[in-house]
């Protein structure tokens, strides 16, 4: 009985870390912003593609915005197509979803495929 009293207060101190470490990293998930780049896009067939290009709100260098957008084209048979700032445009910061987190991890953005994106 005598252990089971001393390894009682380590296992309650190992607890209570455990759960105020999951509540920093609920937090921490729940307070990530996005900002949100609203992009239309003129397809080599005429029709317009609408999507967002979704990167970390600390990125505001439209330029890297802009080279998301293109290699997004790229992979879509939409390359050389124009992607400026007439096309590209910051539109607001938003809670990061969870879906979307691998992707911006990974590659730095993510893509909301909105209208004539397939």
């Amino acid at each position: 009985m005598k252990p089971l009293l001393t390894l009682l207060p380590a296992l309650l101190i190992g607890m209570a870390v455990q759960a105020q470490q999951r509540m920093n990293m609920n937090e921490q998930t729940k307070s990530a912003e996005v900002a949100v780049w609203d992009t239309y896009v003129t397809r080599k067939d005429g029709r317009v593609m609408h999507f967002d290009i979704i990167a970390p709100s600390s990125q505001r260098d439209s330029a890297v915005i802009h080279a998301y957008g293109k290699a997004y084209l790229e992979r879509k048979g939409e390359g050389g197509q124009p992607l400026t700032s007439k096309e590209c445009r910051f539109c607001h910061v938003r809670t990061l979803q969870p879906k979307w987190e691998a992707d911006i991890h990974r590659q730095g953005f993510f893509i909301l495929e909105l209208e004539n994106c397939e």
